[in-house]
Order: structure tokens, then sequence, then C-alpha cells
């Protein structure tokens, strides 16, 4: 199935690269019925789901997947067990899919497990300052934040073990991904500690 979904949509990804992703879900259609589905692979502009319902092309869905969140869209395709949705979305909301998407790449090249320890947190602004041991600050953008850690996206990589303070909270570097590193936090925070620190 996996490799039908990937087969259909290839309009859409000469646009967009797709990573797969194999995250539940539920999705909205016109009528307002709900149903539950699996998002098999995605891109910034678009998605290809498994659903035993078929909708119609051009019809407008509301998905919530997990670990993503509420996109919304238009079907552009349908195939014998799911359907590609075009992704409605503003730049930012596009560019965060994209920091999304590109930690999803990450989780599976470095072999990160797939659900993770600990709660996650939402950010209310992605964009963090952070300082490196001499004092340099530079900004990140947070594309994945629990109490124990953090993944961001930034231009610059500090080492591996390298203490680093993001926003207020201090912690270490314990990995590099692609264009950018993940952070261990030196205690546990809670949702009030972690939200504050990022203000």
């Amino acid at each position: 199935m996996q490799a039908e979904a990937r087969q259909v949509g290839s309009d859409e990804r000469r646009r967009f690269n797709r990573v797969d992703v194999n995250l539940l879900g539920r999705f909205m259609r016109e009528d307002r019925t709900e149903y539950p589905c699996r998002a098999e692979n995605m891109s910034p502009g678009d998605v290809a789901i498994t659903t035993a319902v078929r909708p119609r092309e051009g019809e407008r869905i509301i998905v919530y997947i997990d670990h993503i969140g509420r996109l919304e869209g238009t079907v552009v395709r349908v195939f014998d067990g799911g359907f590609v949705l075009t992704l409605k979305s503003s730049e930012r909301k596009r560019e965060k899919l994209a920091a999304q998407l590109t930690w999803f790449a990450n989780r599976r090249e470095l072999d990160l497990p797939e659900d993770r320890r600990h709660e996650r947190v939402e950010p209310e602004n992605p964009l963090v300052d952070v300082v490196l041991e001499d004092g340099r600050r530079y900004q990140a953008r947070i594309i994945d934040l629990s109490l124990s850690g953090a993944a961001v996206t930034s231009r610059i990589r500090p080492a591996i073990g390298s203490r680093i303070t993001l926003g207020t909270t201090k912690g270490r570097v314990v990995r590099h991904l692609e264009e950018g590193f993940a952070i261990e936090f030196a205690a546990m925070q809670s949702r009030e500690t972690i939200e504050r620190s990022l203000r």
C-alpha cells in the first residue's frame, strides 16, 4: 500500500521532497464525518493518507496527524486505500512543517525512538536564542521540544558534548542534525519552566 501511495501524486513530489512518516491521525470530510487514517509520507505541500474511506477528488479535508497537528487541504488524487491531499497553508505554517519533517527524516537516520520518553511542548514562538559556553549568542528555530531536550535548526553546529543554553535553560549538545543539533537539558523541566525559559 505504501508503494502505491508513493506512486500517486508524482506531480506534487516534483515541487517538494516527501518524507516517510507513518503517523496515525483522523480526518474530517466536508459533511463533517470523521474517520481514522494514517499519514504514509508527506512534504510541506502535500500528504499521502491511507484509509478505508474514499473521498472524492476536489473535496476539502481537515486532517489531524499525531505529532504534526491540524492540516487542511484538497484531495488531488484518490487511490485504492487512500488519497493524496494538497495542503493549504501560510508560509509560516509551511516552514514549520518543513522543520518538523526535517526532524522526522533525521530521527530515522539517527535511530531515535518513535515515541518520545517525555511530554512534548509546543512553543508559542519557535525562534529562540542559543548561547554557547564562550557567551556567543545565535538565533535558532525549535523543531522538536520535550521536557528533557530539544532539536533546533541553526546555522551553527556546536561540538557534541559542549554546554549550551537554550533560552534560559542549560543543557548540552548530544547530536548533530542535517540542519542543526539536538540538546539534552541539564535537568528535567516542567511545562511551566520550559515555557518561561523560552519567552
